[in-house]
C-alpha cells in the first residue's frame, strides 16, 4: 500500500489547514485567498501549490483567473490508507477481547 504522502505533507501545515477550510466553503481565486493571511501573495501561492501536489484542491482556468475549489476525491487516499489500519487495530483488539474473555472463564 502506497502512502499517501503528498497529501499528508499538505495537511501538515496550519495555514495550509485554514485555506482547505475556506475553500471548503467557496472556490476562490488566489486574490481573494490572500485576503484571509497576513502574507504576501508569493506565500499563499507556495502554500496554495502543495495542496495542489497533495490534491486537496484543484485549480481551472476561467478566463484570465485561476479558480480553486477543494478537491473531495483527494482526501479518499486518507481515508483508505486509514481504513486499512482500522482492520489491523480491529484484528489486534479482537484478539485481545478473546484473551480477556477466556481469562475471566478461567477465574
Amino acid at each position: 500500500m502506497q502512502t499517501p504522502i503528498a497529501t499528508f505533507k499538505a495537511l501538515g501545515d496550519p495555514t495550509r489547514q485554514q485555506i482547505l477550510t475556506l475553500l471548503a466553503e467557496q472556490e476562490m481565486t488566489i486574490g481573494e485567498v490572500v485576503e484571509h493571511f497576513d502574507m504576501t501573495r508569493a506565500g499563499v501561492k507556495k502554500h496554495m501549490n502543495l495542496l495542489e501536489a497533495g490534491q486537496l484542491i484543484t485549480v481551472k482556468a476561467m478566463g484570465r483567473e485561476r479558480v480553486n475549489s477543494l478537491n473531495p476525491d483527494g482526501f479518499k487516499a486518507i481515508s483508505q490508507w486509514a481504513t486499512y489500519f482500522d482492520q489491523f487495530w480491529d484484528d489486534k483488539l479482537g484478539a485481545l477481547a478473546s484473551l480477556v474473555m477466556k481469562e475471566e472463564i478461567n477465574d
